[in-house]
């Protein structure tokens, strides 16, 4: 019985998808981790809106409704929380980073400071 629960829902890209994903346009990427995870390096355009406060602050994402929405954090699993709550707004076309920043930078993918 617990075992779904424990699934992770929604849709998941590896480093690679969503560095095709990037390089199509088109794209968000929404950084979930805090503003401190955020400040030591992230992808290169990323938004960030922590997990917490995604809640209160998905208005200032409703431009980018008809976009993919690529979702990050550390690991992944913040992000797969965070792309939840953006299907049940009504965001159609969510992704999460597979591994999260972990992923990106073991794949020696380049990240902001």
């Amino acid at each position: 019985m617990l075992f779904p629960a424990l699934m992770p829902k929604g849709r998941r890209a590896t480093a690679l998808q969503v560095t095709q994903f990037i390089n199509r346009g088109k794209t968000l990427v929404l950084d979930v981790r805090s503003a401190d995870e955020f400040a030591a390096s992230h992808l290169r355009d990323a938004k960030n809106i922590p997990l917490a406060d995604l809640g209160n602050r998905i208005a200032e994402l409703e431009k980018s409704k008809t976009r993919t929405i690529v979702v990050v954090c550390q690991s992944g699993a913040r992000a797969d929380k965070a792309a939840r709550q953006l299907k049940a707004a009504g965001f159609e076309d969510v992704v999460s980073l597979e591994g999260g920043m972990t992923a990106w930078t073991a794949a020696g993918l380049p990240v902001t400071k």
